[in-house]
């Protein structure tokens, strides 16, 4: 691993154990072992290193949903889809925090753009099929909110003092939307988890 690498992954670990309030130079430059002059060598200042850094939890979160192996049917794409977002918030709540400020801050990050652009793709492949009830655009916005609300679930846990939401409230936070959004075939298998036709 380069020196690079070294401190993009430094910073990766600072911000999924502190995260994006906490995060320092100084908890990456001893995790990573280098000087904080190298630091600003390779990212300029500590804003350049933060951006980087969640730029890389997007790209990382965007490659994750092009690694899952999807169904070939794209109603339950578009559920896989929706799964591995959540579960990437699940799994780093205080990575993907720090995310969604990031981008609430304005900044245009293009493996974000390209993990909303996947799930266009997704739900109009679900269009295509005859079986959207609403326009592709308010499923894209439907979808998108629902698992992000379900998300911040998981974020929000500690301040709720609450545990992290069960399975099947997560499920019940998908398939609500879901039932809004798409066209039910009544002769169809009811079950969300068959690809039977």
């Amino acid at each position: 691993m380069n020196t690079y690498d070294k401190i993009l992954a430094a910073a990766l670990r600072v911000l999924e154990e502190e995260g994006g309030t906490q995060f320092s130079t100084r908890a990456v430059t001893a995790i990573a072992q280098v000087t904080a002059p190298t630091l600003y060598h390779h990212f300029g200042n500590a804003d350049g290193l933060l951006s980087a850094a969640i730029a890389e939890a997007f790209k990382q979160l965007f490659e994750s949903k092009i690694a899952a192996v999807e169904s070939t049917i794209p109603e339950m794409a578009l559920r896989q889809g929706w799964d591995d977002y959540v579960s990437f918030a699940a799994a780093r709540p205080r990575i993907y925090a720090a995310m969604m400020g990031r981008l609430l801050e304005g900044a245009h990050i293009e493996a974000a753009d390209q993990s909303y652009q996947a799930l266009v793709q997704n739900i109009q492949r679900v269009a295509d099929e005859g079986k959207l009830a609403v326009s592709v655009q308010a499923a894209a916005d439907l979808v998108w909110a629902s698992a992000n609300t379900a998300s911040w679930l998981y974020v929000t846990a500690q301040i709720r003092k609450a545990p992290p939401p069960k399975p099947n409230v997560v499920d019940l936070i998908r398939e609500s939307v879901m039932q809004i959004i798409l066209i039910r075939n009544p002769d169809a298998d009811s079950s969300p988890n068959s690809e039977d036709t």
